[in-house]
């Protein structure tokens, strides 16, 4: 699988998109599609043949690397979010990093009270939460539906915003 036939190809592109809620520019933009363990988005790029799930490829990797270009992210390098929602697709929410970077951001942030890593029901039952909202709500009962997602598994009630 070569990441520049993949983005270059307009139906596989479509079908990203078509998983993606599309919000203002500093909102996260919501996953609609399947979620890993972790909560975050996955994305079937391509069918290859056999019994497993490859060409399955973590969907912000995906979406990084249609915004920034196929050769974006350097061997030893992750994509890392900056709103801590695993499953968001806004690339103004992404940035480049190494595994022990995003390690040591969730490490600083999961028990900061009210923080998304801090929610009570794990990161991937706040991305299923989300999602059930999304898939619930009425177009123009959108943001107050995902609003309330969030908050339901942030029963204390504080609020921090992500760090950087």
């Amino acid at each position: 699988m070569r990441w520049a036939d993949l983005l270059a190809d307009g139906e596989t592109v479509a079908r990203y998109w078509s998983h993606v809620l599309r919000r203002g520019p500093d909102e996260c933009w919501w996953w609609t599609g399947g979620l890993t363990d972790t909560g975050h988005a996955t994305f079937r790029a391509v069918s290859l043949p056999g019994r497993t799930r490859r060409g399955t490829v973590p969907a912000h990797l995906f979406g990084y690397r249609l915004a920034h270009g196929p050769d974006s992210v350097p061997r030893g390098m992750v994509v890392r979010h900056r709103c801590d929602e695993p499953p968001c697709q806004n690339p103004a929410h992404w940035l480049l990093g190494t595994r022990g970077d995003n390690n040591r951001d969730a490490a600083s942030r999961r028990r900061l009270a009210g923080h998304a890593l801090a929610d009570v029901r794990g990161a991937a039952g706040r991305a299923r939460a989300v999602q059930a909202a999304i898939a619930a709500a009425s177009p123009e009962d959108l943001d107050q539906a995902i609003a309330a997602a969030l908050a339901a598994g942030n029963p204390s009630g504080a609020h921090q915003n992500a760090l950087f």
